[in-house]
Order: structure tokens, then sequence, then C-alpha cells
């Protein structure tokens, strides 16, 4: 069995949230899909999420942040 990297280290999204003053509370409350804490924690400690869970906290930054402004998955995670 291949041993797969789990712990990533901290992604950009945490650098992001920080910039615009976002908190994990921010992304739960504007998300129109499931999301939670421990998700969004998740994300910016670099625990590998799925593509399903990190399109949705992709959405949820995007709707926060507002604007013009629209990020990729690229910009939130290094993996």
């Amino acid at each position: 069995m291949k041993n797969i990297e789990r712990n990533l280290g901290e992604q950009p999204i945490a650098k992001i949230m920080a910039d615009h003053n976002l908190k994990a509370s921010n992304l739960v409350a504007a998300s129109t899909e499931k999301i939670t804490h421990k998700m969004v924690s998740r994300a910016c400690k670099g625990r590998r999420l799925t593509t399903n869970v990190q399109g949705k906290i992709l959405n949820a930054l995007n709707k926060a942040v507002g604007g013009d402004k629209k990020f990729a998955l690229a910009e939130l995670f290094t993996y």
C-alpha cells in the first residue's frame, strides 16, 4: 500500500482569509452548501481534502469575499 502524505502544511487559503479578515465562521455562514468549521480548519492547515470539499470551500470563500475578485482552486491549495 502506498503511503499518501496527508498533512501538507499551511495552505495559501489561510493567508487569503487573513488578508480579507475572514474566519472559519464567515465561510460557514456565507456557504450555501453544507460546510463545517472543521472543514475550513483542515483546509487552512493543509490536511488533504477531497475535490468536492475543496469546491465547497472555494465557493464559500468567493461568496464571503464578494466583489469582482474570484479565486481559482489552484490559488487556495498547493496540492
